[in-house]
């Protein structure tokens, strides 16, 4: 009992999720179905660990947004111990982030670095691309975004660039040794003006526990326990930070799905599920198999499926709820085609007396709607469509968000580079040339019009 709130541990969780609860010490594997109460076996857990006297500080919660992170820690807290909030919860990049703040001389970088977005590690390849010289007519070269994701996968599934471009974007492989060419020219670019993007915010931490082993020492002694969650979308160096992190104490808990990894283009690793007992060999791996969220019939069906999904840890997926339809599986071979089946099983759907409020289609992205939005448009069927730009991506966002960076940090080139386009008469090139010379004066900002090119005098 504590903070006047008391519970039973055997009434709030079932037999499997009691005993990852329990199982406090050495490295466990919990094998979490879909819907079967992962987060509430993580929230349990933090809170058994502090309610055993174990520091809040010791605590080490990884998830893959911050939001998980901080709903968990508040769940926990909810539960009676308000200690639980002061536990270490955030995602990998997050953490990483921290430290090297700490340590980045000992990778090579000055305290005060910038991070990168996407969007301004595609501006960046985009100022560089004419450095690179490529004809204009007779050569496809993959646009900016494409040229960041081949990068960004590169640099997370440790392979070669030009390897990436001809396994997985093969319609660019005239392009590969130039996109290569440009992830050089990208690299020596950070490194020169003091910037990492996300993918190096990982790739360095683990550089810094790999090869310092005073300050992994320091981080095993901080973080005495280790949580982990979606651990089967985690990619390599995601599982040798965690690895690297338990390194002594081998305190550890992940907990994932190997049937529900949805990231492996942009290098999640699945098969990290089954590596980690070949890591830890004293694992204890507990399944969670009882389902909360759907009906028995889609259980079933689900359960057929993973009979076919290859290497995978057996589990039969159960739940209490009865009743409900079978799922159905149906190919209709184009997605026009598809989009005419669709079409048709709602307007008959709407005849049996169905509301078109209650219908809803999802997709994998936005731009698979374009067919089905052109039905439904033709045969004069309402619809709404959820999706977009998300708020801080518009363009106008960005350039307002640009002028408060350099703000509050005038060395912020990629922020510099974003607003001095913003003037008439300044492309790419010229905002690259400008942003050059104020690193290599170390002009101030108000010393714009010194510049040999603005065609001003003293």
């Amino acid at each position: 009992m504590l903070g006047g709130f008391s519970f039973s541990y055997e009434d709030a969780l079932n037999p499997a999720q009691l005993k990852a609860v329990m199982i406090t010490e050495g490295p466990v594997l919990v094998i979490a179905g879909a819907g079967s109460g992962k987060t509430r076996t993580l929230v349990y857990r933090v809170y058994r660990l502090i309610e055993r006297g174990v520091s809040p500080e010791a605590i080490l919660l990884l998830t893959f947004t911050r939001k998980a992170a901080g709903e968990m820690l508040e769940r926990a807290s909810s539960l009676g111990d308000p200690r639980c909030r002061q536990v270490s919860g955030g995602t990998f990049h997050a953490l990483a982030h921290r430290i090297l703040r700490i340590h980045s001389e000992r990778v090579g970088f000055h305290r005060d670095f910038i991070v990168l977005d996407r969007a301004d590690m595609e501006e960046i390849i985009q100022s560089l691309i004419p450095e690179l010289r490529v004809p204009k007519d007779g050569f496809r070269f993959p646009k900016k975004s494409t040229v960041a994701g081949i990068i960004s996968k590169a640099a997370n599934l440790q392979r070669p660039v030009e390897k990436v471009v001809n396994e997985d974007y093969s319609q660019f492989n005239d392009a590969a040794g130039a996109v290569t060419r440009l992830d050089v020219l990208y690299q020596e670019y950070k490194q020169t003006h003091g910037l990492m993007d996300y993918d190096d915010l990982i790739i360095k931490f683990r550089a810094l526990l790999t090869e310092h082993s005073d300050i992994r020492a320091e981080l095993n002694g901080r973080y005495r326990y280790v949580l982990v969650d979606e651990y089967q979308d985690t990619n390599t160096i995601q599982s040798d930070i965690a690895r690297l992190l338990a390194y002594e104490h081998r305190n550890i808990m992940v907990v994932g799905d190997d049937c529900q990894s949805i990231y492996s283009f942009r290098g999640a690793d699945y098969r990290n599920m089954f590596t980690f007992p070949k890591v830890f060999p004293e694992t204890r791996i507990i399944k969670l198999e009882e389902n909360y969220r759907s009906l028995q019939p889609i259980l079933a069906f689900t359960n057929e499926m993973m009979k076919g999904a290859g290497k995978s840890y057996t589990k039969c997926l159960f739940s209490s709820r009865k009743g409900g339809e079978r799922p159905k599986i149906v190919d209709t071979g184009t997605s026009p085609a598809q989009s005419i089946f669709i079409r048709k099983y709602l307007e008959t759907y709407v005849k049996q007396g169905g509301f078109l409020k209650d219908a809803a289609v999802l997709f994998r992205a936005g731009y698979h709607s374009f067919d089905l939005e052109t039905e439904l448009t033709r045969a004069r069927i309402p619809y709404v469509k959820y999706g977009g730009f998300k708020f801080l991506e518009s363009a106008h966002i960005r350039d307002f968000l640009a002028h408060l960076r350099v703000a509050v940090n005038s060395g912020d080139i990629v922020s510099w580079g974003r607003i001095l386009r913003l003037i008439k008469n300044i492309g790419q090139a010229k905002s690259h040339s400008v942003i050059s010379w104020m690193a290599e004066t170390g002009a101030k900002p108000g010393e714009i019009v010194k510049w040999p090119g603005s065609g001003k005098k003293d």
